[in-house]
Parts: C-alpha cells; structure tokens; sequence
C-alpha cells in the first residue's frame, strides 16, 4: 500500500477548496491533463469527475468516483475509485488533518480490480512512490498559491456540481 504524506503551508479549509473542485484536478494530479464534473455533487458520496491522461498523441478518458466524503470539523477525508480501464481501478483516500496552522496531507493509494491488482508488486509500489511526492508538491504548490492570492476559502458543497444534476451529501 502507498502511503504518503506532505505538510502544507496554509489551512486545511483551503487546501479542502481545491480537492473540492473537481475541474482543478488537472493543476495537482499527476498524469491528469484536464478533470471535469460528470454527475453529482463533488465531493460528495457517488459524485463523479472525468478526466483525461495524454500519453503522447494518445488520449485516454476516464472516471473517478467519490465512494466517501466526511467534513469533519476542520479535518477532512475522502476515498475515491479512480478508474483507468483496461488497467482496473484503485482506491485513493486523502486525509487532512489541521497540524498546527498548516495541513497535514496523507494519500494512501492501492489497486483494487483489474490488471493494476493483479500486477501489484514492490515495483509498482514504488512508482506510486514517485506519483505520490510528485503530486503532493504539486498539491501544495496549488494550494499555497490560492493562499497568498486570497483565496484560501472553502468552496461552497455546490461546487464542480452540473447544472440539474441530481446528487446529496454522503
């Protein structure tokens, strides 16, 4: 399991501003070009973002889907199913937790179905590895950002959600 954590310079309210905002995942996730809103309300339990990985000339088009979301108070936590066809699917929990006036940031990411599953091993975890410092700087870099700019604010629960779609808070 691949597990890693990062302390960001600014709250946890706002970095959960940006994870709220499923068009901005494209700014953060490693090997995500773009990221928009599908279905629902993002974050919230069910909600679903698309997102393309540009490999070259290649595009690829898939799916993430929200499977928990808890807004605690001033922590924050949600699991998500990120689907990459042929490849399977893994599950990705992020926790925020308030460290001090920062935010401390945890992944923990594995493989549940499909041929990523079924190859796991040391090294693919270890590439994770790498994925996972990558994206966490990004992450911070994003986040740290709004920060200075002032716009370090939590972003309304209706956020990234699509006009007439339907969609509750999980």
């Amino acid at each position: 399991m691949a597990i890693r954590h990062r302390l960001i310079k600014t709250s946890p309210q706002t970095v959960w501003g940006v994870l709220a905002d499923g068009s901005r995942y494209g700014e953060w996730v490693v090997g995500t070009s773009t990221s928009h809103p599908v279905r629902g309300d993002w974050p919230h339990k069910d909600a679903v973002i698309g997102y393309e990985v540009r490999l070259g000339p290649l595009r690829l088009a898939n799916e993430t889907v929200v499977r928990s979301c808890d807004e605690g108070d001033g922590a924050f936590a949600v699991e998500l199913e990120a689907q990459a066809g042929f490849l399977g699917s893994a599950r990705i929990a992020i926790e925020l937790r308030p460290w001090g006036d920062h935010c401390l940031v945890i992944v923990d990411e594995h493989p549940l179905r499909g041929a990523g599953g079924a190859l796991h091993n040391m090294g693919v975890e270890a590439l994770i590895q790498v994925r996972h410092r990558a994206m966490l700087a990004r992450l911070a870099k994003v986040c740290e950002g709004d920060a200075a700019q002032g716009l370090g604010r939590p972003v309304p629960h209706t956020a990234g959600r699509l006009p007439g779609a339907g969609g509750g808070r999980g």
